[in-house]
């Protein structure tokens, strides 16, 4: 398995962004099910292109086919984020959303970053089981809750797409050198 940073020239490649978009959206409407209303994406072409085109976006690749993505990058605050961890369906079990986490925390550490952040969408008034399961995975890998946000607040874009109200928890782990 290759896990790379995407190049900006891909940006142009409407058969990569197309898979790639589908790949992400086809996990998000999984994993979130429930969250959002009908025919909400969590991605599209022309979003996942600038990404590309920004240097954000890292692929796994098995035999040459896309089987995993991560978008990373360094905030204004020097934190590092990722987001939009995806793994196929078809890949699962074998470490594929660990070995995504790990590129990304090296990317970070590689920019001088000393903090990796990540947000969690959960919804406000039940427990959804893969944000649950998530919760878990993320706190074993070392991250820990440490603001919960209002998406209303933070993406009012985005708001009137829910299906329930949700908020978001802000995760950060400390990385070493």
């Amino acid at each position: 398995m290759d896990i790379s940073l995407v190049p900006p020239h891909l940006a142009g490649d409407g058969a990569f962004l197309t898979a790639t978009t589908d790949l992400v959206n086809r996990v998000y409407a999984d994993a979130e099910k429930g969250l959002w209303r009908e025919g909400a994406e969590r991605t599209s072409p022309d979003e996942l292109a600038g990404v590309v085109q920004a240097g954000e976006l890292a692929v796994a690749r098995l035999d040459g086919h896309v089987v995993g993505a991560v978008r990373v990058r360094r905030l204004d605050s020097g934190e590092g984020e990722f987001g939009m961890l995806v793994a196929d369906p078809d890949h699962r079990g074998i470490g594929l959303g660990r070995r995504l986490v790990d590129f990304a925390e090296g990317w970070a550490r590689e920019q001088g970053a000393t903090t990796m952040r990540l947000e969690l969408l959960v919804p406000r008034e039940w427990d959804h089981p893969v944000k649950e399961f998530l919760r878990g995975w993320y706190t074993h890998a070392g991250y820990r809750p440490v603001r919960r946000g209002s998406l209303a607040d933070d993406y009012p874009a985005l708001a009137p797409l829910l299906a329930t109200p949700c908020d978001f928890v802000i995760y950060h782990k400390p990385l070493s050198a």
